[in-house]
């Protein structure tokens, strides 16, 4: 699983080849989530401000998200997203 980004804890990353629709995971404090491109969550739990932080991250960079999402598709090197500050 690779990783992607950074920020205050969470930990967003990739699993390559993984199945539609495009989106991305996330690790805060041992828990897991997954979230669209949009950054909608789609699955998981996550206290709400982190959630809130994510969605923020994911306006902000929703092309290199969908950059990195076909990157897995191929199972090539994901590139690194700047963390939210």
């Amino acid at each position: 699983m690779p990783r992607v980004s950074i920020f205050f804890g969470i930990v967003i990353y990739f699993y390559y080849d993984d199945h539609p629709p495009p989106h991305f995971h996330a690790m805060y404090e041992g828990l897991d989530a997954q979230f669209d491109i949009e950054g909608n969550l789609l699955k998981g739990s996550l206290p709400p401000k982190a959630v809130k932080l994510i969605q923020e991250w994911a306006s902000v960079n929703k092309n290199a998200l969908l950059e990195n999402w076909e990157l897995a598709q191929k199972n090539l090197p994901l590139n690194w997203i700047a963390p939210l500050r």
